[in-house]
């Protein structure tokens, strides 16, 4: 399996009034930044298999605006990227053909968690995702074997490949 792991855009900050943490939504200077980057994305790699993303709103709309920059990607919402923990998330992944390109979007730090995990160190929060960040990982047996790092971009580089 190629997993390619997608931190949500900046979103509206946390303790915002009258905005319960789990409704924030992206910034419109989040959406423009994230929207060229998808766009550098597009560019480096081709359409994933399947594209998953927290159902929060901030994961959602990323997810949206990297379906539209890849284009004919259906995005599907998966309830253990929303604060699930690692083996929620493997189970989720493990419906999918080993063979299959599979992208999630979520939050922190459950992603880099994830991808300590993945690389086989317990210190994932050494590897914290940038708001737009993007990791992609080879998986070439099961995830509970691990795999390897391909790539581990900030949006900033993302948005040049655009």
């Amino acid at each position: 399996m190629r997993l390619l792991i997608i931190r949500h855009a900046t979103a509206v900050p946390r303790g915002a009034p009258d905005m319960p943490d789990d409704e924030r939504p992206l910034t419109k200077r989040g959406e423009r930044r994230f929207r060229r980057a998808a766009e550098g994305l597009a560019r480096l790699m081709k359409r994933p298999d399947t594209l998953l993303t927290s159902p929060l709103p901030r994961a959602r709309q990323t997810a949206e605006i990297a379906a539209k920059a890849w284009g004919k990607v259906e995005v599907e919402e998966e309830p253990a990227l929303a604060g699930g923990t690692y083996n929620q998330i493997v189970t989720a992944l493990g419906r999918f053909p080993a063979e299959s390109t599979v992208a999630i979007v979520g939050h922190e730090p459950d992603l880099s968690g994830l991808l300590g995990r993945l690389l086989g160190t317990s210190h994932g929060e050494r590897l914290t995702f940038k708001k737009g960040g993007m990791a992609l990982v080879d998986v070439p047996g099961s995830l509970a074997d691990g795999g390897t790092l391909a790539w581990y971009l900030p949006p900033r580089i993302l948005r040049r490949l655009a």
